[in-house]
């Protein structure tokens, strides 16, 4: 409990930080006890059987406070797998009034994907594509107030590049399995190493890893 209040106090200092007044959606969170007890009992469910390519827990409950803090509506997801990190998302999107897009290649995790996000409720919260990112992050028009990226790390800085012109101001980009190389983890294969030194040389972003996650966070301060 202790470690899970820092990571929450560290948040909202980064939010804080990063959005300037006025940029926070100031309505009010949507109530829904019916979806989340759905929701909480879905996970409750499925806890432990989250095995292919998926977040763990800890990591989807900061996406979600992440977006409820700042009030963000428009999520892109890059790379579903069978959609334990979506769930997160959706869920507390359900709560701002917004809608994810996620978006993976492989045929068999898109379709327990989407069985997953419907056993759980959230569905009508969420645009899943089969396709392939590379391609299809370029399409999309945004514009964008969230970004999970969770694909493959080789192709992290791609993905970025494609996606930040059409991420709002004070918006927030998240990319999972990154390390700064002072700790464990899988943060420098694939070029992620790479990822998060290009990452942390941008001066119109503020990134920060997440206190005990893999979880790389960079609010968009300014355009350029």
């Amino acid at each position: 409990m202790k470690s899970r209040n820092i990571v929450i106090l560290f948040l909202c200092m980064l939010i804080t930080a990063a959005i300037s007044p006025g940029q926070l959606n100031a309505q009010a969170l949507k109530e829904n006890p019916a979806l989340d007890e759905k929701v909480k009992k879905f996970l409750s469910d499925h806890s432990g059987q989250w095995h292919d390519l998926n977040i763990p827990d800890s990591d989807g409950k900061l996406l979600y406070d992440l977006i409820i803090k700042g009030k963000y509506k428009s999520a892109l997801e890059i790379g579903t797998s069978t959609g334990h990190s979506g769930i997160y998302i959706a869920w507390a999107l359900s709560k701002t009034g917004g809608k994810l897009i996620t978006v993976d290649i492989d045929e068999t995790r898109h379709k327990t994907a989407l069985e997953n996000f419907k056993q759980a409720g959230l569905l009508e919260y969420i645009d899943a594509r089969l396709a392939d990112g590379h391609a299809l992050v370029k399409e999309l028009k945004g514009p964008f107030d969230f970004v999970f990226s969770d694909a493959d790390k080789d192709w992290y800085k791609n993905y970025f590049n494609d996606v930040t012109p059409k991420l709002v101001v004070g918006g927030c980009y998240t990319t999972h399995n990154i390390s700064d190389g002072s700790r464990g983890g899988r943060g420098g294969n694939g070029g992620s190493g790479d990822y998060y030194q290009y990452v942390m040389s941008l001066k119109n972003y503020e990134t920060n890893l997440a206190p005990g996650s893999s979880l790389l966070i960079s609010f968009k301060r300014a355009e350029k």
